[in-house]
Parts: structure tokens; C-alpha cells; sequence
């Protein structure tokens, strides 16, 4: 591997690790792939990453998943290849969806539910906690109607058209 691609193996693995979202290797493995301009067989990537076949067979359907990679045919051959995803708002769209808003919106019922409930506290702590309800109830609703906006199938910003895929003039891939 060249050095820039293991710089930004690298780097990509250490953000994946500490992202709640994705193993360090699943991040070595998009990284791989986001820098090479075809796609590549387990074998290939294995090798790459001195990783073994199986192993990243498993993190290969992980990514898969976050429809961060997929798998393509390539002429010729019998093997899987793989390409990671180029139209990166869509990815965040994804993940911002199944991750964040699951997230955001169990807040929203803690809240709504604790609310229901604040008549049996006593009146001095009644008002004090309805506030602080509310304050948490409204950030979270502007958070939720943000990341509505970023949810999968709508342009963003709101109004614009597709989002053209990273590298210019390659077909937007998901």
C-alpha cells in the first residue's frame, strides 16, 4: 500500500473506531477502497490489510450495511469485488437516519413522558422541572427537524438537485 492510501487507512480506521458506528478494521477496509479507483476482490483486500479472507468477509457485510460499500461484478472473474460509496451525503443521509434520529427521538418520548408525570412532584419542583422539559423538548425537536431534512431521498439542501458523486464526473453511486 502507498503511503497517502495507509495515511488515510489510517486515519479513516481511528474516526471509524471511536464513531460508535463502525469497527476500526470496517473503517481500514472503506478507506482501501474509497482510494482505488477499481474495485477489489476479499482476496485483495485481505492482502492489502493483512487481514484474513473471513474476517473482512464479515466487516465487508457491516459496510454493506451502512451501504458505505457494495459488491459489483467485474467481467471476467468469478470472485466478489468491492467499491466503497462515492455519494458521501447519501451515506451520512443513512446514517444520520438509522443512528441519530433513533437517538433523538427517545429523548423526545423521555421527556414527553416524564411531562405526563410532573403533577406528582411537589408544587415548588413542578415549575423547575417543566422548564428544563421543555428546554431539552425543544433542542431536540430542532434537532429532529434537522436531521429530517438529511433523511434519506431528499435533496440537500432542501430544493437542489442529485448530489454529485466525490471525483467530479463519476456516476453517483450509493
Amino acid at each position: 500500500m502507498d503511503r497517502p492510501t495507509g495515511i488515510f487507512v489510517d486515519g479513516i480506521a481511528a474516526a471509524a473506531a471511536i464513531s460508535g458506528i463502525l469497527s476500526g478494521l470496517q473503517g481500514r477496509i472503506f478507506g482501501l477502497l474509497y482510494l482505488r479507483p477499481e474495485p477489489l476482490s476479499l482476496d485483495d483486500i485481505a492482502n492489502e490489510l493483512g487481514q484474513s479472507k473471513s474476517n473482512v468477509s464479515i466487516q465487508i457485510r457491516g459496510l454493506g450495511d451502512w451501504h458505505l460499500v457494495q459488491r459489483v461484478h467485474v467481467p471476467g472473474s468469478r470472485r466478489d469485488h468491492y467499491e466503497a460509496a462515492t455519494d458521501l451525503v447519501r451515506v451520512m443521509q443513512e446514517i444520520i437516519e438509522r443512528r441519530f434520529r433513533w437517538n433523538i427521538r427517545q429523548v423526545l418520548a423521555a421527556a414527553e413522558d416524564a411531562g405526563r408525570v410532573t403533577a406528582e412532584l411537589p408544587k415548588a419542583e413542578q415549575k423547575f422541572v417543566k422548564e428544563r422539559l421543555e428546554a431539552i423538548d425543544a433542542f431536540f425537536h430542532v434537532l429532529d427537524t434537522t436531521a429530517e431534512m438529511l433523511s434519506p431521498g431528499k435533496p440537500f439542501p432542501p430544493g437542489q438537485g442529485t448530489t454529485p458523486a466525490a471525483g467530479g464526473n463519476k456516476k453517483s453511486r450509493r
